[in-house]
């Protein structure tokens, strides 16, 4: 072989006609090729991972994020919540569809919902107000309820004792028995 012959580094052979030059390597223009799908890449767009090649499609299907609300690529401004990434665009309450940014926000089935959607929907409910608790909660007498909302039954004081009595069902405090 003489100095001036061009190999391919793909097959080791001697080009001789077109030379493809990419990655500081030489290549028959066939033997270019996308790491994942192995077709050639002869359009001049490819995108490199770890000093291998890929088409632009593998590429973003494997190293790009994706919105998981459209499922396309993302490019520019985006949120990620929930293990996940968002066009700011597509990050909605997964029941009514209100814009999340810049809201507080719950997760249900590991989707993003809104504290209204949450409170009205998924909370558990207050057993004297029926409201949906998305705090502080009392766990008392088979049920739950807001800590404003467990008083007793007499003096309607928030029990806040860790003893009371139970009276037709009602927390009644030890001040009143």
């Amino acid at each position: 072989m003489s100095s001036n012959e061009v190999i391919c580094f793909t097959c080791n052979k001697r080009i001789e006609g077109q030379v493809l030059t990419a990655l500081d390597k030489t290549y028959h223009p066939e033997h270019f090729v996308c790491e994942k799908c192995k077709k050639p890449i002869c359009d001049n767009k490819f995108r490199t991972h770890d000093g291998r090649a890929y088409c632009e499609d593998d590429y973003n299907r494997l190293f790009v994020a994706h919105c998981s609300g459209c499922g396309e690529t993302i490019n520019g401004k985006f949120i990620s919540a929930l293990g996940r990434d968002w066009h700011e665009e597509h990050f909605l309450c997964n029941w009514c569809k209100t814009k999340l940014i810049g809201q507080t926000f719950m997760e249900h089935s590991g989707q993003p919902i809104c504290q209204k959607c949450f409170k009205d929907n998924v909370a558990n409910k207050c057993k004297k107000c029926g409201q949906g608790i998305t705090e502080r909660t009392i766990i008392a007498l088979d049920a739950n309820w807001h800590p404003e909302c467990f008083v007793c039954k007499q003096c309607r004081n928030p029990i806040t004792e860790k003893s009371f009595q139970v009276v037709d069902g009602l927390p009644k405090c030890g001040k009143c028995t």
